[in-house]
C-alpha cells in the first residue's frame, strides 16, 4: 500500500489548520445535514483559503458508515474530490481489495453530492465533512448487512481466460512400463466455464495397446447454491461432502445434463487425506497409486513401514489401488480410500443434491465398454442431521445395473468422529466400511474395518465369498523427544494374516546436530518377497540434520525375512540435499546392502518457471533390474492476449499473468494475498495462481524484506475471476530518488494543487508551490496536470542539481502551460489506473 510522502511538516499544518477551520465553523449555527463545501467553508477566514482547496489533505473515509481507511485527498473550489492515495491505517472495516477498488474508483476527480450519472460500483452520494475531516461514500448497498451475505458475486466484467494444464507420470519396473499423459483444458467465456481433457495411458499389459480417450468436454454455469452443466462428462460429486461409496465401478463417461448444489468452488491445496495410506516394503521398492486404472502418482520406498504422500491427489472421498512393486515384480495390491473432505456445518442449508441423466458413451475412447449407449442416472444427497453429523445417499444406474450407497460422519465430539459407508451393487458387491478417530493431548487412535461379499472377476483372477480387513493405528507421544506407535493388522479373505509394527521414535542430538533416531520392530504376513514366510525382523534407523536444514544423512541396519524365507541382515546409508534456488531442488541417494549384494537408489525433484516434477531410479540387488519412474507437471496460461507457463500452479483455477520490469537485474518479488497465497515472482514474465469468484487482491514488496531505493508500481493489484478467468498485469520496479522543489508558473507565481507526477509516484504541490515526488532516475520526467488536463512535462538532469543520498533538490521548476500535451501522458494515465479492479 502506498504511503503518503509530503512532508511531514505540511502534514502537520493541515491537521492543525482542519481542527482551526472546524473551531470557526462550530462558532457559529450548527451546519445541517449534507450542506455542500462551499457553504460549509462560508465563514473560513480568507488566509486559509490557499491552505483548504487544491491541496493535499488528511482525511478519514467512510463507505456505508463503516472506516474504508485513512486517505490523502484534494478539494477543489468547483466542489470536486480527488484521492491521491490510502495511507497506513489499522482497524479498518473492508478488505484491502474493497479499498483498492474504490482508490481505483476515485484516482479521477468527481463532484461532491448525488451520483445522476455514470455511477460506479451503485455510487449513491459524496460527502465531505469540514467538521470532523471526513469524506463519506454513500451507494445502494448502505442498508444491507454484507455479513448475511451467501454467495460471491460473479465477475461483471469479463474474465476470459484458458489454462492447459499438463502431467505426466511414468514408471517402468522390469520389462514393464507404464505410463499416462493427461491435458486437462480449464476456460471461462464470460461467466461459463468450459472443461475438457484428453488422456494417453500405457497400462503395461501384453495384450493392450496405448489407450486414449477424452474423458470430458462440458461447459458449466456457477449459480447462487447451485450450478448446472451439460456435455460430455463423467459424472462426480460436486458439492456433497460426504459422498457414499459403492465398490461396483465407477460411472462411466455420459452425455447428459447435470444439476446439483455448489459453493463457488474453492482452489485445491495439497492438503494430506485425513486417513493416512500405509504401505509395509519388505525390500527396496516402489509404490504406484491408481485411480480407475490410471497412474495418479508412484514414489520410492524403502524397507519399513510407510506412510504414502497424498497431498498431490485429487480432493474428495475415493478408492484408489496401491501397488507395491519390489525387484520389479508386484508384490502386493490393495484397495484404499483418499479421504479429502472439507467442512459443512451449515444448518440452515441442510440439503446437498447432485443429479444428472443422460446415456453412456464414448468420446475419441478405445477403452473396452460394453455398456455404451446405456441410460446413465443417478442422484447424490447429503443430508446435515446436525452440525457435527451428515448422512450421505446415493443411487446410480452404472452398466445397466443399480448401485446404491449410504454413509454417515459423525463427529461424536471435538476428539472423536466416526465415519460409517454401507453399500449394494445388483448382482456384484454388498459390504460396510466403518473408521473411528479418536484424538487426545499426546496421541491418537485410529480404528477401521471393512467388510464385503463378493461375486467377481477379474483380469487377475475370480473371488466369490466374503472378503474383510480390520486395523487398529496407534500413536502416543511419551515427552518432548520421545514417541511410540503401533498398527495392528487382520485381513481375511483374498489375502490372509495378522500383522503388527511397532515403533520407537526419538527426537535428539548427536555431535551438535538435531538427530532422529526410531527404532522398529514388525511380524507381517507372507508375501511373495518374503518366501511365503511370515516376514518379521528389527530395524535401527538414524537421521542426522548435516549444514543447517539443507542436508540430511541417515543409515539403518536390521533384519528380514528374505525372498527364500531365510534371515537377511541388511543395512542402508542414505543422503539428501536441499536447495533453495535453482532448477534442481532436492537431491537424494541411496546405497543399501543384504545377502543378495549392493543395491543402489536415487531420486531429484525439480522446478523452473516451465515446470515441476520428480525422477527417481534404483538397482535390484536380488536380479539387478533397474526400476523409475517421473512424474511432471505444467500449466500454460492465456488470457488478456498474453500466454505464460508455470510449473509452481499446477492445481490453479484462475491466475494473474504478471509481467515483471525492472532497472535492477536478479531481483526477487513477493506476492502475497490475504486469501492465503505467497509466492516469488522475477523480472520477465510469471504466473500466479488466485481464488476464483472471489474478488481479492495481491500485494507486491520485496523478498529479502530490506529498505530500498526503489519503488515498485504498483504495490498491489485487485482481481475478480470466473473459474478458468486470466487476467493480465504489469508492474515495474524502479530505481527512485525523491525530488523536493517549488513549481511556477509561466508568470512566476506558484502553483498550488497541482499534480506532479512520475512512472514511480505522483504528488500535489502545497500553497506555496512546494513538492515532494518520488522519481525513476531511468525516466528523471515530471508531468504536471491540473484538474485532469495536462498542462507541461519537464525534463530534470540529475547532474545539474544538488542531491544528499537518495534526495534530489531541484529548487524552482516553471511549467509553460504553451508546453501542454494533446493527450494526457501516459504516465498520468498508468497511475490513475494502477488500482482499478479487473
Amino acid at each position: 500500500m502506498m504511503i503518503s510522502k509530503l512532508p511531514f511538516k505540511n502534514t502537520v499544518l493541515h491537521l492543525c489548520l482542519s481542527l482551526a477551520l472546524t473551531a470557526t465553523v462550530q462558532a457559529q449555527t450548527p451546519p445541517p445535514a449534507q450542506r455542500s463545501l462551499l457553504a460549509q467553508a462560508a465563514g473560513m477566514p480568507a488566509e486559509f483559503a490557499g491552505h483548504f482547496f487544491d491541496v493535499p489533505l488528511a482525511v478519514r473515509v467512510e463507505l456505508d458508515g463503516k472506516l474504508l481507511g485513512e486517505a490523502m485527498i484534494t478539494l477543489s473550489t468547483d466542489e470536486q474530490i480527488q484521492l491521491l492515495n490510502f495511507t497506513a491505517s489499522d482497524d479498518i472495516s473492508y478488505s484491502s481489495a474493497e479499498q483498492q477498488r474504490w482508490a481505483g474508483i476515485l484516482s479521477q476527480s468527481r463532484p461532491l453530492g448525488r451520483c445522476d450519472h455514470a455511477c460506479p460500483a451503485n455510487l449513491l452520494a459524496l460527502h465531505y465533512s469540514l467538521e470532523n475531516s471526513q469524506l463519506s461514500i454513500v451507494t445502494h448497498n448502505a442498508e444491507q448487512n454484507p455479513a448475511q451475505a451467501k454467495f460471491h458475486h460473479l465477475p461483471q466484467q469479463a474474465s476470459n481466460g484458458v489454462m492447459l494444464r499438463n502431467q505426466l507420470n511414468v514408471s517402468h519396473s522390469g520389462q514393464q512400463l507404464t505410463g499416462n499423459y493427461n491435458a486437462e483444458i480449464l476456460g471461462s467465456l464470460g461467466n461459463w466455464t468450459g472443461m475438457s481433457s484428453l488422456q494417453l495411458t500405457e497400462t503395461g499389459e501384453h495384450d493392450q495397446s496405448l489407450r486414449y480417450a477424452m474423458p470430458y468436454l462440458y461447459a458449466q454455469r456457477e449459480l447462487e447454491g447451485s450450478f448446472f452443466r451439460a456435455g460430455y462428462f463423467t459424472p462426480s460429486a460436486q458439492g456433497i461432502i460426504r459422498q457414499p461409496q459403492s465398490r461396483g465401478g465407477a460411472p462411466d463417461s455420459t452425455l447428459g445434463v447435470m444439476i446439483g448444489s455448489s459453493d463457488s468452488l474453492a482452489v485445491s491445496r495439497a492438503t494430506p487425506s485425513a486417513t493416512p495410506i500405509y504401505v509395509t516394503a519388505n525390500r527396496p521398492a516402489m509404490v504406484e497409486i491408481h485411480r480407475n486404472g490410471v497412474l495418479l502418482y508412484s514414489q520410492s520406498v524403502q524397507p519399513g513401514l510407510h506412510t504414502l504422500d497424498t497431498r498431490g491427489l485429487p480432493g474428495g472421498i475415493y478408492p484408489v489401488e496401491v501397488r507395491l512393486i519390489e525387484d520389479g515384480v508386484v508384490t502386493s495390491r490393495s484397495e484404499e480410500f483418499v479421504y479429502k473432505p472439507t467442512n459443512w456445518h451449515n444448518t440452515e442449508q441442510r440439503w446437498r443434491y447432485n443429479l444428472y441423466l443422460g446415456r453412456q458413451s464414448r468420446l475419441l475412447n478405445n477403452w473396452h465398454n460394453n455398456a455404451d449407449g446405456e441410460l446413465s442416472a443417478g442422484v447424490m444427497l447429503n443430508y446435515l442431521l446436525h452440525p457435527r453429523a451428515i448422512l450421505g445417499l446415493s443411487g446410480q444406474r452404472i452398466d445397466g445395473t443399480m448401485q446404491y450407497g449410504s454413509s454417515l460422519d459423525w463427529q461424536l465430539n471435538s476428539r472423536s468422529s466416526l465415519y460409517t459407508n454401507l453399500y449394494h451393487s445388483a448382482n456384484l458387491n454388498t459390504g460396510i466400511d466403518l473408521q473411528y478417530i479418536y484424538r487426545y493431548t499426546n496421541g491418537d487412535l485410529l480404528l477401521s474395518h471393512n467388510r464385503s461379499w463378493l461375486d467377481i472377476t477379474t483380469d487377475y483372477g475370480s473371488y466369490s465369498g466374503k472378503n474383510q480387513q480390520s486395523a487398529i493405528a496407534w500413536q502416543q507421544r511419551l515427552s518432548y523427544h520421545n514417541s511410540v506407535s503401533m498398527r495392528l493388522s487382520n485381513a481375511r479373505g483374498n489375502n490372509n494374516g495378522t500383522g503388527v509394527d511397532l515403533s520407537w521414535l526419538h527426537n535428539g542430538s548427536l555431535a551438535g546436530s538435531d538427530a532422529t533416531w526410531r527404532l522398529s520392530v514388525f511380524d507381517r504376513p507372507a508375501s511373495i518377497s518374503s518366501g511365503s514366510q511370515r516376514n518379521h525382523g528389527i530395524e535401527l534407523n538414524l537421521n542426522i540434520n548435516l549444514g543447517g536444514k539443507n542436508q540430511r544423512v541417515a543409515a539403518s541396519i536390521g533384519s528380514r525375512t528374505a525372498r527364500d524365507g531365510n534371515r537377511d541382515h541388511n543395512a542402508s546409508l542414505n543422503w539428501q540435499q536441499y536447495y533453495d534456488e535453482g532448477l534442481v531442488r532436492n537431491l537424494a541417494g541411496t546405497v543399501s546392502a543384504d545377502r543378495y549384494g549392493v543395491s543402489l537408489a536415487g531420486n531429484t525433484g525439480f522446478s523452473n518457471s516451465v515446470l515441476q516434477g520428480d525422477a527417481y531410479a534404483q538397482q535390484s540387488s536380488y536380479n539387478h533390474q533397474i526400476s523409475g519412474g517421473l512424474n511432471l507437471q505444467s500449466t500454460v496460461a492465456i488470457g488478456d492476449k498474453h500466454i505464460a507457463a508455470s510449473g509452481e500452479s499446477t492445481h490453479a483455477e484462475a491466475g494473474l499473468i504478471i509481467d515483471v520490469e525492472s532497472d535492477v537485474e536478479q531481483l526477487q518479488l513477493r506476492a502475497d494475498d490475504p486469501a492465503g497465497f505467497s509466492t516469488t515472482l522475477q523480472p520477465g514474465r510469471n504466473f500466479i495462481a488466485v481464488n476464483p469468484y472471489k474478488a481479492g487482491t495481491v500485494q507486491f514488496d520485496f523478498a529479502d524484506n530490506e529498505a530500498h531505493a526503489l519503488a515498485i508500481q504498483p504495490a498491489m493489484s485487485s482481481y475478480h475471476l470466473n473459474r478458468g478467468g486470466v487476467a493480465y498485469r504489469q508492474i515495474r520496479v524502479m530505481k527512485t530518488v525523491t525530488v523536493l522543489g517549488r513549481l511556477l508558473g509561466s508568470d512566476g507565481q506558484p502553483l498550488s494543487g497541482h499534480q506532479v507526477i512520475n512512472h514511480a509516484s505522483r504528488s500535489v504541490t502545497e500553497a506555496s508551490g512546494f513538492f515532494a515526488v518520488e522519481m525513476s532516475e531511468s525516466s528523471p520526467t515530471l508531468d504536471v496536470q491540473h484538474k485532469g488536463r495536462p498542462l507541461c512535462a519537464l525534463t530534470l538532469n540529475p547532474a545539474q542539481h544538488q542531491r544528499e543520498n537518495d534526495t534530489l533538490l531541484v529548487g524552482d521548476l516553471q511549467c509553460d502551460a504553451s508546453l501542454a500535451q494533446q493527450q494526457p501522458p501516459a504516465t498520468a494515465a498508468s497511475l490513475s489506473n494502477a488500482s482499478a479492479p479487473n
